[in-house]
């Protein structure tokens, strides 16, 4: 039986002389006076293989001259050393057969550059483009990362409700989740009843894992999640979307100094296995989508990431001279422009932002000796600006039911939380990174939409 191989594989390990089998989509065919050339990709990796078609091949008149950009085949012969430029194997066919055709005429991935634009369109079809298809190969390798960094340092995977009564940042930005009849929705007080709903309750998808991450933090001592978090934000931004992945690990014992060496870790360990893994990939994205790429990626590796607090940060800003869209002000939140500033042009590297204005932040945040910050923090990379949000939790049964009140939240909501703190409180600290901010870093992609399989934004929901 002639054993069946995987593209990559089969380049990498080169059994010249050797019978083999493989699968595949044409990417190209050239006709030459007694054989055809057809390239032959598999998804398995970014490079083609050069398949040679002699014209006595049996269906070489019926079938080979009529394969087109996108037909799919399986091809068996033999691997032999490649006399061509550029290749060091081609795969000499023996037997050609048809899985399925694609018209020329309709079929819309010719071989071209196509805008990223258009083939948000075809999302069905993007993934067999080269840079497409090697955003899946990274995003595939930085998810398996993700695991063996938190296995081999003793976190355990949590897996948390996709469906919540909990809104953690306390924006309301959250989709509700209902088996009601929206044609003839129950009212009690001027208000939908959600009293009759499935879950008896309102109910929402989550916007963060954190929460629930905690209750398991507070007994196995290391935790993380990693899954789909939803916001229902009206946002047509290159760096939001209303459905997209998180990681959100959480450590007992931990205060913000660990965490903020846990999270610059992490995001080294993700980055270096990106490097040694995906190089292929990133050489395309460095070739075509950002020659600044491999500089980047090379700066979050060979330094320290630089520190500073949010009033340092502020003073920064404000001595910069620069005319940012967003005023600059103790107390207001960071922008995009502002963040962008700080590691881009002032750090020319990745920086830690910590020490935020509890005004400005969740109520879950610890409220640090001084009365006006939390323990918080933001990791800020060049070309995305935020890609990490953390802070040590409020561990102070007293000092959270007071924020609990302070920001008007419904302190019955929140008592299974407050419980928390009532036996057995210990410093526990935490942070969430958005994968595909991750994937867009490494990848040099300049819009979110590109990183992820089927985008979800304000108005567009297809597939």
């Amino acid at each position: 039986m002639t054993p069946s191989f995987r593209i990559a594989s089969l380049l990498d390990k080169q059994p010249i002389g050797q019978a083999v089998e493989i699968n595949g989509w044409v990417r190209t065919r050239r006709d030459s006076k007694d054989f055809s050339f057809l390239e032959i990709n598999d998804g398995s990796c970014l490079r083609n293989l050069q398949v040679i078609v002699e014209a006595g091949l049996a269906n070489y008149q019926q079938e080979v001259l009529r394969l087109s950009t996108g037909c799919s085949v399986r091809v068996r012969g033999m691997l032999a050393a490649s006399p061509a430029k550029g290749q060091s194997v081609e795969l000499k066919a023996a037997e050609i057969w048809v899985y399925g055709w694609a018209d020329p005429e309709t079929y819309p991935l010719q071989k071209k550059r196509h805008s990223f634009e258009f083939l948000r369109e075809i999302a069905h079809l993007r993934p067999r483009t080269n840079s497409l298809g090697a955003v899946a190969r990274v995003r595939s390798a930085l998810s398996f990362a993700v695991h063996r960094f938190f296995q081999e340092r003793g976190f355990q995977y949590v897996h948390t409700p996709i469906i919540t009564t909990s809104d953690c940042e306390g924006a309301g930005e959250m989709f509700t989740v209902t088996a009601l009849d929206l044609d003839n929705l129950p009212r009690k007080e001027g208000r939908t009843d959600f009293g009759q709903d499935f879950f008896g309750r309102q109910a929402s998808l989550t916007v963060s894992g954190q929460l629930e991450a905690e209750i398991y933090c507070l007994a196995l001592g290391q935790v993380y999640t990693f899954g789909p978090t939803f916001r229902a934000e009206n946002s047509n931004t290159s760096r939001h979307l209303a459905e997209f992945w998180m990681i959100e690990p959480e450590m007992a014992f931990c205060d913000l100094a660990q965490d903020m060496a846990v999270a610059e870790e992490f995001i080294k360990y993700l980055v270096r296995h990106a490097r040694e893994n995906c190089a292929e990939d990133l050489n395309l994205f460095a070739g075509f989508v950002d020659k600044n790429l491999p500089a980047r990626l090379e700066a979050v590796l060979s330094q320290d990431f630089a520190r500073i607090t949010y009033s340092e940060a502020v003073e920064r800003l404000l001595a910069s001279g620069r005319n940012f869209s967003y005023p600059v002000a103790w107390g207001a939140d960071l922008q995009s422009e502002h963040e962008r500033y700080l590691c881009e042009e002032l750090f020319q590297g990745p920086l830690i932002v910590y020490d935020y204005p509890r005004e400005i932040k969740p109520f879950y945040m610890r409220v640090n000796d001084d009365g006006k910050t939390v323990a918080a923090m933001d990791i800020l990379v060049p070309g995305i600006g935020e890609i990490v949000g953390g802070s040590q939790r409020e561990e102070r049964y007293e000092v959270l039911l007071a924020r609990l009140q302070e920001l008007g939240l419904n302190q019955a909501d929140y008592e299974w939380y407050l419980d928390l703190r009532r036996y057995g409180s210990v410093p526990h600290s935490g942070f969430g990174l958005g994968f595909e901010r991750l994937i867009q870093f490494v990848s040099g992609m300049a819009n979110i939409r590109e990183v992820i399989p089927f985008p979800r934004t304000p108005g567009a929901a297809a597939f």
